[in-house]
C-alpha cells in the first residue's frame, strides 16, 4: 500500500502525522496548566489534594504523547530532530527536566518520610506548568520565526547561537523574539483554559467549581489576546518558501496568509477550530450549570483542529517548516529534511498504530472520569497522590 506512494506523498503523510500528534499534545497539556492552579483553586490542603488527584488520573496521557511526537519526528525527520534537539539544547533540557519534576512529584508527594513536604512537590508541578507549556509554545513558533542555525552540505548541522536555543526567548533585540513570547503564552493560558474545563468535567466540590469559572474567564481573555498578536503576525509576515524544482529558498511577503488562500481545506479547518474553541469557552463559562461538563471536548476539539491546520500551514504548499534565519538555504523543509523513501514506507505501516494511540487516551480518560473527585473520596483515599 504505502510503497505505492511518491516520496513527496509519504513527506506530505508524515508531516500529517506529526501535526495530528502535536495537536494532541497541545490539548493533553490541559494537566500542565491544572497544575499552576493548585494553590488558586485549592485554598486548603483537602481542596489541594483533590486539583492534583484529578490531575494525576491524567498526567501520564501527555507524557505519553510527548514521547510519541518525539519517536515520529525522529523517524521521519530526522535533520529537523537532530538540529532542533541537538541545537536548542538548553530549551528542550529545560522542559526535559521539568518533566523530570513532574514524574517525581506525582510519585512522592504523599509517600510516607516525605522530607520534601507536600509543598515542595507542589512548586515542582507549577514549575512543570509554567516551563513545559511556554517553552512548547516558544520552539513551536520558531517553525515560523526561524532559528539561528546552518546545515552543511553532509547534513550537519550547527547552532550558531552559543546560548543555544535561549535566544528564541530572551532577545528582546529581535522582534520574533516577541511573536515566539505570545504564542508561548498563549499555549500557557490555553493549558490553564483547558484546565478550568476539565476540572468542570471531573470534580465535584462546589467552593473549588466556584474558583474555576472566574479562572475560565480571565484566562481565556489573556489567552485570546496573545493569540490574536501571534495570528495577526504570522499572517502579515514574510515567510520562509522554497522552489520546488531546485529547492532554492527565498522570502515570500504574506507567505502564510497565502499558503491558507492556497489550501482552502487547511483554512477551513483553522476557522472551524478557532470557532469551536470559542463555542467551548462560552458553554463553560455562561452555561456553566447545563454544559460546563461537557465544554471541555468542544474548546479540546477545536485546539486540536487549530493547531493542527497551523502547522500544515507551516510546512505545506513549498514552505519551509524549519527555517534559518542564519542562512536562508540551510533552512528545512518536508522534502530535505525526511526520512528515505524507505524508512517512510516502512514507518508509515508503524503510523498504522497511532489510532491506538488516541484510543488508548480515550479510554483511559473513560475509565478515570467515570465517577468525579469528591471531598470524601480523598479524605479516605490513602492511596491518593
Amino acid at each position: 500500500m504505502f510503497e505505492n506512494l511518491t516520496l513527496l506523498t509519504l513527506q506530505h503523510y508524515w508531516w500529517a502525522i506529526i501535526a495530528l500528534l502535536g495537536s494532541i499534545l497541545v490539548f493533553m497539556l490541559f494537566v500542565q496548566g491544572g497544575q499552576t492552579l493548585i494553590y488558586t483553586l485549592g485554598k486548603t490542603d483537602l481542596q489541594r489534594k483533590i486539583v492534583v488527584n484529578a490531575l494525576g488520573r491524567k498526567w501520564d496521557l501527555t507524557f505519553t504523547t510527548l514521547v510519541t511526537f518525539g519517536g515520529a519526528a525522529f523517524a521521519s525527520f530526522p535533520l529537523f530532530y537532530a538540529t532542533s534537539f541537538g541545537g536548542a539544547y538548553w530549551l528542550w533540557m529545560i522542559i526535559l527536566f521539568a518533566f523530570i519534576f513532574q514524574a517525581v512529584s506525582y510519585e512522592y508527594r504523599t509517600k510516607p518520610n516525605n522530607f520534601l513536604g507536600h509543598k515542595t512537590y507542589e512548586v515542582f508541578l507549577f514549575i512543570n506548568g509554567l516551563l513545559g507549556t511556554l517553552l512548547l509554545g516558544v520552539l513551536v513558533s520558531t517553525f515560523f520565526t526561524g532559528s539561528q542555525f546552518s546545515v552543511s552540505d553532509m547534513n550537519s548541522s550547527t547552532w550558531e547561537s552559543s546560548t543555544r536555543g535561549l535566544e528564541l526567548l530572551l532577545n528582546f533585540t529581535q522582534y520574533n523574539t516577541y511573536i515566539n513570547i505570545s504564542l508561548g503564552l498563549a499555549v500557557f493560558f490555553l493549558s490553564r483554559v483547558l484546565a478550568s474545563m476539565y476540572f468542570m468535567n471531573s470534580v465535584d466540590e462546589k467552593e473549588i467549581l466556584s474558583r474555576v469559572k472566574k479562572q475560565l474567564i480571565i484566562n481565556s481573555i489573556l489567552f485570546l489576546i496573545f493569540f490574536l498578536f501571534f495570528i495577526s503576525n504570522i499572517l502579515f509576515i514574510s515567510g520562509y518558501a522554497y522552489k520546488p524544482d531546485d529547492g532554492e529558498v527565498f522570502l515570500e511577503p504574506y507567505k502564510y496568509l497565502n499558503n491558507l488562500i492556497e489550501m482552502p481545506v487547511v483554512a477551513v479547518i483553522l476557522i472551524i477550530g478557532v470557532i469551536t474553541v470559542l463555542t467551548g469557552i462560552i458553554r463553560g463559562y455562561f452555561f456553566f450549570d447545563k454544559h460546563g461538563n461537557s465544554s471541555i471536548w468542544f474548546t479540546g476539539f477545536g485546539t486540536i483542529l487549530t493547531v493542527f491546520s497551523l502547522l500544515l500551514v507551516a510546512a505545506y504548499n513549498n514552505t519551509c517548516f524549519y527555517p534559518s534565519t542564519f542562512d536562508l538555504q540551510s533552512s528545512l523543509t518536508i522534502e530535505n529534511a525526511s526520512s528515505s523513501k524507505y524508512t517512510l514506507t516502512t514507518m508509515s505501516y508503524v503510523s498504522l498504530f497511532v489510532p491506538f494511540v488516541i484510543a488508548y487516551i480515550w479510554y483511559a480518560w473513560s475509565a478515570l472520569n467515570k465517577k468525579k473527585i469528591t471531598r470524601e473520596e480523598m479524605e479516605n483515599d490513602s492511596h491518593a497522590y
